[in-house]
């Protein structure tokens, strides 16, 4: 075996075209899925004070989004809407609106952009519930699995008839995927996909989201019943198998960064498309150390996101997908 100087590994770094040429990882546009959050109102932009940079948005300026998307070359956009208070029931109700916030922003985005752009829809209760839990919950406030499943499969097919492309169920109830995909075929919605919130943990990474939505300061107890231990590992990987088995087209495991073991294991396990979200948190620890001139931030905005493509990640949700996008145009 050859060695050191028949071997310089750097030879191949000396140059840029050099370092194009052999770079085995590459990220595009392509690769990035940009999460947006809806409100109530005309011509409405609020900055989220927890978010630098993120802002929630009237669904008439929704349209505007997923145009500057297409022209970035972005392939899909996630919804997530900050429900008005009053709407916001210990049943979540409203999710099964036709004419609720996502709903009307699926019909938005579709009008404007057609088929340019895909749209995924989370499905979960939390925008929904008085009480920030992603299910319904008994009187000592556990989240039942089955009763909130049936609400899922309303939510689902609600979202799938205003036009969604892609069905995201981020609650982690057991059996949703299977129940959901039984009833999107019933339904003439059998092309609709269905992208697993497969290994979603209980993490410390959620509260800027959960001011986004609304459901800090409504949230009663944690989520430690439902989504994962942070601890574990293989529990992932059988989560992800149920869900494919359930019928489920893409998994997601959610946070991003500290959880890269896990999107590798699971795409060294399946082969299946794995996506990332590279969540509230991670967005926010970046944009705070680049405030603090701790590091450049378009380079770790970059590096970031590459990391994710190394690790196996078809593609990664992330609130920096259309400064990336401007970044990798050029």
């Amino acid at each position: 075996m050859s060695a050191y100087p028949a071997i310089r590994l750097r030879r191949t770094r000396a140059s840029a075209w050099s370092r194009a040429l052999h770079r085995e990882t590459v990220l595009t546009p392509a690769d990035l899925i940009w999460p947006l959050f809806v409100t109530e109102g005309q011509g409405v932009e609020e900055p989220i004070g927890s978010l630098p940079g993120v802002s929630r948005w009237s669904v008439d300026l929704i349209a505007a989004r997923a145009r500057e998307a297409v022209a970035l070359g972005i392939p899909c956009l996630a919804l997530f809407p900050n429900t008005p208070p009053a709407l916001r029931t210990d049943d979540g109700k409203e999710a099964l609106n036709p004419d609720n916030l996502m709903c009307r922003a699926i019909k938005a985005i579709k009008d404007a952009c057609g088929d340019d752009i895909g749209v995924l829809t989370d499905v979960a209760l939390d925008p929904y519930t008085s009480h920030g839990q992603d299910g319904l919950v008994d009187g000592a406030g556990y989240v039942l699995n089955d009763a909130t499943v049936d609400v899922l499969i309303g939510q689902s097919l609600n979202q799938a008839a205003a036009g969604a492309d892609v069905i995201a169920p981020s609650d982690m109830m057991d059996g949703r995927i299977g129940a959901i995909r039984e009833a999107l075929e019933g339904s003439s919605h059998a092309n609709v996909q269905i992208m697993a919130y497969a290994a979603k943990y209980a993490s410390a990474f959620y509260g800027p989201f959960r001011d986004a939505v609304g459901s800090r300061g409504l949230l009663k107890g944690d989520k430690k019943t439902y989504q994962m231990d942070p601890a574990n590992a293989e529990e992932a990987l059988r989560e992800v198998e149920l869900d494919l088995a359930e019928g489920a087209d893409s998994v997601m495991v959610k946070p991003g960064l500290p959880y890269l073991d896990i999107v590798r294991r699971v795409k060294d396990a399946f082969e299946v498309p794995v996506f990332a979200y590279q969540v509230s948190g991670e967005y926010a620890m970046i944009e705070h150390a680049a405030a603090a001139g701790a590091g450049d931030r378009d380079a770790l905005v970059l590096e970031t996101l590459l990391a994710f493509k190394r690790a196996g990640c078809s593609g990664v949700l992330t609130y920096h997908a259309a400064h990336a996008a401007r970044l990798i145009n050029g």
